[in-house]
């Protein structure tokens, strides 16, 4: 049992589980009858996406310098209680159950999913 941390849209993995979309946004285009068959997500939970404006930081990061402004501000908006309890509940349930959270972005070190995949794996959670 554990969680996948994915993109979006990609391929499920073997034994993935229930994928969840951390992000502000559902895909664009594609009917809401189609998020979980064509692998985008089975639940929305916009709560752990960034906001609009934490995400604009995280889009328009070119430097290291402006990756970590994106980062801490991400950080503080996942420190709140409603997110952090949400962190706590997702990483205890990664002890009996498989799921995945995700996001659309094709480059994990550039999204934050990987800031997401730092902050479960501080709260306990068993990562696949």
């Amino acid at each position: 049992m554990s969680v996948h941390i994915v993109q979006l849209g990609s391929e499920r993995l073997a034994q993935e589980g229930t994928r969840i979309g951390t992000v502000r946004r559902p895909p664009r285009g594609v009917p809401k009858a189609e998020f979980a068959s064509g692998n985008w997500y089975d639940v929305w939970y916009p709560n752990l996406a960034p906001s609009v404006d934490t995400m604009k930081l995280g889009q328009g990061a070119e430097t290291p310098a402006q990756w970590a402004i994106f980062e801490k501000a991400y950080r503080r908006e996942m420190a709140t209680p409603e997110a952090s309890r949400t962190i706590d509940l997702l990483a205890a349930l990664s002890k009996t159950s498989s799921f995945s959270v995700g996001c659309y972005c094709q480059d994990e070190s550039r999204c934050h999913r990987s800031i997401l995949r730092h902050l479960l794996q501080d709260a306990g959670a068993d990562i696949a």
